[in-house]
């Protein structure tokens, strides 16, 4: 009865991982959406949404460690619940860097720019959307083939980042600086977002093979939270 219970724990653990996941595909959306269109009403739903994705995501990893010091899973068990707690940190993060998009479209939701660094934040906002909606239905159903894609998705992200930073040193002159330097931290939170995908997935092949596999991301940390 006992490990009836801990299975229905660890299945539970992982729905919430999952539930939390959708949560940040929302949130990431949104933010992309209420730049490109200055909405900031919705802006402030997703700068709302941050304290209950923190405490989601720090009451997980708590449970998690609650599992592993009562029941002492071994092998295979253990392997899940490490994992699933480095998930949810990095979901935290991502959530984090949704905010700091939401938080740039408010900042510039009284001035325009170019509509063609709109149309590329755009094109990043979909491309990141696809890349987050393949890792979490990779991770519901331990799809390794399409976890392994997720490095491949994210490619166009880091080319688009690239173009817009191009795009923007040609116009910088004649734009607003306060405007440029909020688009362009949001196009690489975008960016960082995706890598984070790229991370869960490379989490995920350790979780079901056992095996740490380095997806070759590259780039360098830059979350932290905007205030």
């Amino acid at each position: 009865m006992m490990r009836e219970s801990y299975r229905k724990e660890l299945k539970a653990i992982k729905a919430e991982v999952v539930d939390i996941g959708r949560l940040i595909i929302a949130v990431s959306r949104d933010a992309a959406v209420s730049l490109v269109e200055a909405d900031v009403e919705l802006a402030e739903a997703v700068i709302a949404r941050d304290d209950e994705i923190d405490t989601r995501c720090l009451a997980l990893e708590e449970r998690t460690l609650e599992t592993i010091a009562t029941q002492f899973p071994v092998a295979r068990d253990l392997r899940l619940l490490h994992s699933l707690a480095h998930i949810s940190m990095h979901m935290e993060r991502m959530g984090d860097l949704a905010v700091n998009i939401a938080k740039a479209a408010r900042r510039t939701a009284g001035r325009r720019g170019p509509q063609t660094l709109y149309d590329l934040i755009k094109a990043q906002g979909n491309l990141v959307h696809r890349v987050l909606e393949a890792m979490l239905e990779a991770f519901e159903k331990n799809d390794l083939e399409l976890a392994y894609k997720l490095k491949e998705m994210d490619e166009p992200i880091d080319h688009l980042f690239k173009q817009f930073f191009r795009e923007l040193a040609r116009l910088q002159e004649e734009e607003d600086i306060e405007w440029a330097s909020q688009m362009v931290l949001a196009s690489r939170y975008l960016e960082r977002i995706a890598d984070h995908a790229v991370d869960i997935g490379e989490r995920l092949v350790y979780m079901v093979t056992g095996e740490f596999e380095a997806f070759d991301t590259t780039g360098e940390e830059t979350d932290t939270p905007d205030s």
